[in-house]
């Protein structure tokens, strides 16, 4: 049986210098002020909702059944003000991509990332997917989950069973698809996201969660200031389509070496770096030293400014960053506030861009009798 875990945690860390170096819906308020009565709604059939999660340490997460986003996530700074890290919108036809064309803390499925051309072989079939960013496969296609809404239990006040059926040939994928995700959240400051899917034929999968952080609290601001630490000796480069080549380069000597703690503007806007160029800043995937050991620290984000931390702890081989490099100012989020160019940051754990045309790197096939399986945890500290 194949094996696919993502777990992302944050434990308790020292200070990081910014430098270069039975359905129950929420109350109708959440600690965010997101009203819930907005996300009541009607899509494709189904029926929208925000739920939100409390813990018994006091953080709070607002989620919607609506590609299974994360809407708000309240978390203390260093004075023990609750602070909201993650990007979104105030009410769900915000994230309706007739709206807004966003991932913005949506549950990715069926494929995280990008599909070369959207094409692959399984078994000797060449299948065709449909194309939507630079002629690949982008985030399971035009119509991923996140644009699609999840099955929705809330058994408890800290935990939320989602659940996803999805058809052979969704967006061209084959199988008969049945995922769960849950979001528990835990004492400690932790969020728990666990997924586990089911095919009925051979495909591809490779789930994850696409959440934008500003762990300054203050989403008008970049993330430029925050320090990032990535246990990482190797990315996969890209081309100017934000293809992989199918290469491990060394970060050694380069802009994408995060082995110690820099801040994230410190080499951002070099240019004259060719992936610099490529990706329009950081959109790269970065080979994590962790070999698969969960107790092992695979990178950290921390924003100097609120004192707000945030490991990452994970099985997965590698980890996507991307600076929101494309978010232009044409997008206002939550509070009315603009969403500027890198004022938030994503953080995928999940197996290597294009794997399915990469047969030298880990796979992501899942077979009939296999269980994908992948479990998350966040964990906010203060500094």
């Amino acid at each position: 049986m194949k094996h696919h875990v993502l777990i992302l945690a944050v434990a308790s860390a020292s200070l990081v210098l910014a430098s270069c170096g039975g359905q129950k819906t929420s109350a109708t308020h959440s600690a965010s002020g997101i009203d819930a009565a907005k996300f009541a709604d009607t899509r494709d059939g189904k029926p929208t909702a925000l739920y939100t999660l409390r813990s018994s340490s006091g953080i709070e997460a607002d989620i919607t059944n609506y590609g299974g986003r994360i809407v708000s996530l309240m978390v203390p700074d260093r004075d023990g003000n609750m602070l909201d890290v993650v990007l979104g919108f105030d009410s769900i036809a915000a994230y309706y991509p007739e709206n807004n064309k966003t991932d913005f803390g949506a549950a990715i499925g069926r494929y995280g990332n990008r599909i070369d051309h959207g094409r692959l072989v399984i078994d000797g079939d060449s299948i065709q997917l449909p194309v939507n960013n630079f002629g690949h496969s982008l985030h399971g296609g035009p119509n991923g989950w996140q644009y699609q809404v999840y099955s929705a239990e809330q058994p408890n006040d800290s935990t939320l069973v989602l659940t996803m059926d999805s058809p052979d040939g969704d967006n061209g994928f084959p199988g008969n698809i049945h995922a769960v995700v849950t979001y528990t959240l835990l004492p400690g400051n932790k969020l728990d996201i666990a997924y586990s899917a089911t095919t009925d034929r051979p495909t591809v999968i490779n789930l994850t969660n696409h959440s934008y952080f500003n762990l300054g609290g203050d989403a008008s601001r970049a993330i430029l200031d925050h320090d990032l630490e990535i246990n990482s000796s190797g990315f996969t480069p890209i081309d100017s389509t934000y293809m992989t080549t199918g290469e491990i380069l060394p970060v050694e000597n380069t802009p994408m070496d995060f082995r110690s703690a820099k801040a994230i503007g410190c080499e951002i806007d070099n240019f004259e770096y060719e992936q610099l160029k490529n990706g329009n800043g950081y959109d790269h995937n970065w080979v994590l030293d962790t070999k698969g050991d969960i107790n092992t620290i695979a990178a950290t984000l921390s924003a100097p400014s609120t004192g707000i931390g945030m490991n990452i702890y994970t099985t997965e081989p590698g980890i996507q960053v991307y600076s929101g490099n494309f978010l232009d100012g044409t997008v206002t989020g939550k509070g009315g506030v603009v969403y500027n160019q890198r004022t938030g940051i994503a953080m995928e754990t999940q197996h290597y861009p294009d794997s399915p045309n990469k047969p030298q790197w880990p796979s992501t096939l899942v077979r009939p009798g296999e269980t994908y399986s992948s479990h998350t945890v966040l964990e906010f500290y203060n500094f």
